[in-house]
């Protein structure tokens, strides 16, 4: 395979969270007196990271207010107890996920997860998904000083799996995840089932896109060899 490293996005690519983290982020609204919402509104707000999250959850009230920073701090300790209790219980992991992972291992593909999501939530669910061993190394939101879309969580990874960015392939559902590829200059795909803040995963400016990680490995062992020093 032309690729020495694959690194990964966690929600939206690898497996569906949305459930869990709507359940949380709702619960978390009712203690503050605010009306839950719908799944499909909480998803629009997944892909920056966690405060990100409460800050858009939040800012979704009657009067159109953002919240204050003393709100929003208090949002997160909420949603953090309450998506604690619920991280991975409906959690899927996305078809094609797991036979992608395989292949790519078996190709002798070093691999990373590099995700928005703070660590405390992502070492879990990769556990409790049954996907942790797949990954040489697990890049988090908290991880870093910057989160994606800036490409240094990214970049990281390569340094942790001494891989050259030229020859890692990244692989997300969102934005975020194309902007800090193409800052990284790593090839990048999308697959369309995520979430990419409700915007049409057509809209990316990425290498192309695939209906599945194991779609993914098939496209990568196509990929001409680069024999260049």
């Amino acid at each position: 395979m032309s690729f020495s490293a694959v690194l990964l996005d966690l929600d939206g690519t690898l497996i569906d969270t949305i459930p869990d983290l709507a359940n949380a982020a709702n619960a978390m609204r009712l203690e503050m007196d605010l009306a839950p919402l719908s799944q499909d509104v909480i998803a629009r707000y997944v892909g920056k990271g966690t405060e990100n999250l409460v800050l858009r959850t939040l800012s979704n009230n009657p009067k159109g207010s953002v919240p204050a920073a003393d709100e929003v701090k208090h949002g997160l300790e909420i949603f953090g107890r309450h998506y604690h209790a619920v991280n991975g219980d409906e959690a899927v992991v996305y078809p094609g996920v797991v036979s992608g992972l395989e292949a790519f291992r078996t190709a002798g593909v070093k691999m990373a997860v590099v995700t928005n999501k703070p660590t405390e939530f992502t070492l879990p669910l990769l556990e409790r998904a049954g996907l942790a061993h797949f990954f040489e190394h697990v890049v988090c939101g908290d991880t870093c000083t910057r989160k994606k879309p800036d490409p240094m969580p990214l970049l990281h990874a390569c340094e942790l799996l001494q891989a050259d960015p030229q020859d890692a392939l990244a692989i997300g559902d969102s934005i975020n995840d194309a902007l800090a590829a193409r800052a990284a200059g790593m090839t990048v795909l999308a697959v369309p089932y995520g979430y990419n803040e409700g915007m049409d995963v057509r809209t990316l400016e990425v290498d192309d896109i695939v209906m599945s990680i194991s779609e993914a490995a098939q496209w990568a062992s196509r990929q001409p060899i680069n024999n260049n020093p």
